[in-house]
């Protein structure tokens, strides 16, 4: 059963869909967007499991990666709204132990712009000790960066969420986990039930299996070695794990829908409120779309490429090659994760789109990208 979108857009894409798995280019795949306060796309196709066949449906969930990194990042804006935390003051104002190993001068800024240089993951990190936040928190702190900070672009490909989400943590009057501040405070809220740091046992039947067969990998001695070992690397082994599922893992281990992705992304396409509910200024919103000082930067995590990410923790659409030329715009926000997810937020046309599968890819080619052709089948029928 297909949704009843009526708009144009829908019907439009739901045939490049069907297309797509006809082809094998996907397997099972999910796609909702948002214009202003409407839902103008609401499909799907293809089966969550190929072992199995069962079929993708809107329930489905998907793992997306990076993608989880725009709402972490939100969760500090957030908190930067009520007045909790300050971009330009240095994390170990609201993380004491931070400042070990020559880390005091990190600003909460240089996290967000992802300029820290605190980019390794623990030596001795394994999928098990990954899913405890206390012990990930207490090896982050004691590990001195791999670059001065604000120096250059450092990718924080898997410590970023637990540089933004203890910070947030620690300054929560509540005190709350920060799965459950994401919950109660961004997801809920914007009526996205789906959008999980962790999920609840009664999820896991409805989650997508991935094929990850055209992802490239990483060799011994790059950088995004240290950044992103093999041991947690962004792969169906561990990520398919039941104990990796259900640990909040904020940089990486998001288990979204699209429908749920997609009200996140309509919230920032809309100024930081989705029907009636604000969760950030219009004025701090509109600031996100800036770059970083070290914009142009080649990143030694990212096998020396330009990342192109803005200061405020989120990537800045527009670019020529994908991921980043799905949104086709440079004033878009947006997100890619591993194996092809994205999402994006495009504030010219109000329009937000999530874009989850389980066919995981790189490609460098417009002509080959899944996502830039649905984006482009949703703008042309606007």
């Amino acid at each position: 059963m297909q949704s009843a979108c009526t708009h144009p857009a829908n019907a439009a894409v739901q045939a490049v869909l069907d297309r797509l798995v006809a082809e094998g280019r996907e397997i099972g795949i999910q796609i909702c967007a948002w214009q202003g306060e409407e839902q103008i796309v609401d499909c799907w196709a293809g089966v969550a499991d190929a072992a199995t066949g069962r079929p993708v449906d809107a329930d489905t969930l998907f793992n997306v990666f990076s993608v989880s990194k725009a709402v972490s990042a939100t969760a500090v804006h957030i908190q930067v709204e009520r007045g909790l935390i300050d971009y330009d003051s240095p994390v170990a104002a609201y993380w004491p132990e931070f400042a070990q190993a020559g880390k005091s001068d990190v600003l909460v800024r240089h996290v967000l712009s992802h300029v820290s240089g605190v980019l390794r993951m623990p030596p001795d990190v394994t999928p098990e000790r990954m899913t405890d936040w206390d012990w990930m928190c207490r090896r982050i702190a004691e590990m001195p960066g791999a670059y001065p900070s604000g120096s250059r672009s450092s990718y924080q490909s898997m410590t970023f969420g637990w540089l933004v989400g203890e910070m947030v943590r620690r300054t929560d009057p509540k005190r709350r986990p920060f799965g459950q501040f994401v919950r109660e405070e961004i997801a809920e809220p914007l009526g996205a039930t789906d959008l999980w740091l962790g999920i609840p046992d009664a999820a896991e039947p409805r989650v997508a299996t991935l094929d990850a067969v055209a992802v490239y990998v990483a060799p011994d001695g790059n950088m995004m070695r240290e950044a992103q070992p093999t041991i947690v690397d962004l792969m169906p082994d561990p990520f398919e794990r039941p104990d990796v599922r259900r640990a909040c893992i904020p940089a990486v281990g998001g288990v979204f829908n699209a429908r749920s992705e997609a009200r996140f992304w309509a919230m920032l396409a809309n100024g930081g409120q989705l029907n009636g509910v604000r969760l950030l200024s219009e004025e701090r919103v509109a600031s996100f779309a800036a770059p970083r000082p070290h914009f142009e930067d080649a990143d030694p995590v990212f096998f020396g490429m330009v990342v192109p990410i803005g200061w405020a923790g989120y990537w800045l659409g527009g670019g020529e090659n994908p991921p980043v030329a799905a949104p086709r715009t440079m004033r878009a926000l947006c997100h890619p994760g591993m194996g092809g997810s994205i999402g994006w937020a495009d504030p010219d046309l109000k329009l937000a789109v999530a874009f989850c599968h389980n066919r995981m890819f790189d490609t460098r080619d417009i002509g080959e990208d899944s996502r830039t052709l649905i984006g482009d089948t949703i703008r042309a029928a606007l």
